[in-house]
């Protein structure tokens, strides 16, 4: 029998947090406000705001102190820290201090972000959804809170069957610029093309509705347009929103949506190519949950590929290809990891199994796209299966480095039979294009 005052069974697999270490270093108990016991902390680390990478540790029974948290910081990042503070005029001793960092002036940080603010161009937030009102007005609820002057919100309702998102729709633009739009046709990549055609010539920023967005969001996404003005698409992190169930985790253990990529800006362009192909995503170039188009860069590469993505036997990976198709034509995408957004993960076994398979059957039946506009990429392709090959059989390769003894094994079996799927399924998603459009009128 268990005790009073003890939790039983009741466990959080990790509390999401942050920490600002020019703020007071905050404590945590070993058990939250739901009496659960809390195994481990995640926590996004910020010095001035400025996202800086994550760590995670574990939380003894006594829970942790402010000084444990400062130390595991300083441990997992302190040269990035103590540099950001030293330019800044801050003088930290051999310990990384709990009280916060008095500094005069501001940071050369925030001093860009107002800068980059006072000429701020005007975007448009995309977020496409389906029968999903209380993720999307929470998503929404995060957008009207962004720290940014010139924005609208046009949420795309993908093949309504209720009225339920029109409503949320409804009810946000009584406090803040969101529109309606409806996709009759069933697909993310039908969503997507639909919001591109109601919002040509416009900077298009794209967040799902199962995410939040930072309240810097947007200006960290101007911040990259401003500091890159070559930049034709603009890609941020996602980090977890919550990690409370153990399929939570082990999507983290896989990589999450930034699979190794981590908070290193970075920029990919021909120039870049021999460091990594336009045709190996592997970390990814950027993730269709946090991209920013230029005006016309969307239509340049023909749109998104109706065959894929959600909603397609396909199930994913049309931003995949988008991001592959401008970089072969000669584009640049910026990797800019303080446009950050928060994602909250499938919670079960069975939704994260669905999403390995889509995973890995998303990849192939890109390349199928690919190779269908394109044979000639076969010859690059075929340079790069020593490498895919290593990947998917290595220990140490960004998709398994990080898997701990409890990831389920099938997982990464589930992921590599989507691969094998993927082509067929790409194939099966062209003839249901062709009858959904037939049955529409060819629209």
């Amino acid at each position: 029998m268990t005790q009073a005052g003890t939790t039983g069974d009741r466990r959080l697999p990790a509390l999401v947090s942050e920490v600002d270490i020019v703020r007071p270093v905050p404590a945590f108990p070993a058990v939250d406000r739901d009496g659960r016991r809390v195994e481990r902390v995640w926590l996004l680390v910020r010095v001035f705001d400025e996202p800086v990478g994550s760590v995670t540790v574990d939380v003894p029974d006594g829970g942790l102190s402010a000084t444990d948290v400062a130390s595991a910081v300083d441990a997992a990042h302190g040269p990035a820290v103590r540099s950001r503070l030293a330019a800044a005029g801050a003088v930290v001793g051999p310990e990384l201090p709990v009280e916060g960092v008095p500094v005069a002036g501001a940071p050369a940080f925030l001093a860009r972000r107002e800068e980059v603010l006072r000429t701020a161009p005007p975007i448009t937030v995309v977020v496409c959804t389906r029968e999903r009102p209380g993720p999307l007005a929470r998503c929404l609820d995060s957008l009207l809170a962004q720290a940014y002057p010139r924005f609208r919100v046009l949420v795309v309702d993908n093949a309504p069957v209720t009225d339920a998102t029109e409503r949320v729709v409804k009810e946000a633009s009584n406090r803040g610029p969101v529109e309606y739009l409806r996709a009759p046709l069933p697909g993310l990549s039908y969503a997507r093309n639909a919001a591109v055609t109601a919002a040509g010539g416009e900077i298009l920023a794209w967040l799902d509705d199962d995410e939040v967005a930072d309240r810097h969001w947007l200006a960290e996404v101007a911040r990259a347009l401003a500091d890159h003005p070559g930049a034709d698409v603009v890609s941020g992190v996602i980090v977890p929103a919550e990690l409370e169930t153990r399929a939570q985790i082990w999507f983290e253990q896989f990589g999450g949506h930034s699979k190794g990529r981590g908070f290193t800006p970075a920029v990919f362009s021909p120039a870049t190519a021999h460091l990594q192909s336009p045709l190996y995503p592997l970390p990814p170039f950027g993730t269709g949950a946090n991209m920013t188009f230029r005006p016309g860069v969307i239509e340049g590469i023909g749109g998104f590929d109706a065959a894929l993505g959600a909603g397609t036997p396909a199930m994913g990976s049309e931003d995949t290809l988008a991001f592959t198709r401008v970089l072969l034509g000669g584009g640049t995408i910026v990797y800019q990891p303080t446009a950050l957004t928060w994602h909250y993960h499938r919670r079960d076994l069975d939704g994260l199994r669905r999403q390995m398979i889509g995973y890995g059957a998303g990849l192939t039946a890109a390349y199928t796209s690919l190779i269908l506009s394109d044979p000639r990429v076969l010859v690059g392709l075929a340079r790069l299966v020593p490498t895919a090959l290593r990947d998917l059989t290595s220990d140490d390769s960004l998709r398994s480095a990080g898997l701990e003894a409890d990831f389920p094994r099938e997982l990464m079996g589930a992921n590599r039979r989507g691969m094998l799927t993927g082509p067929f399924r790409y194939l099966a998603g062209r003839r249901r294009n062709r009858r959904l459009r037939a049955g529409s009128g060819g629209t």
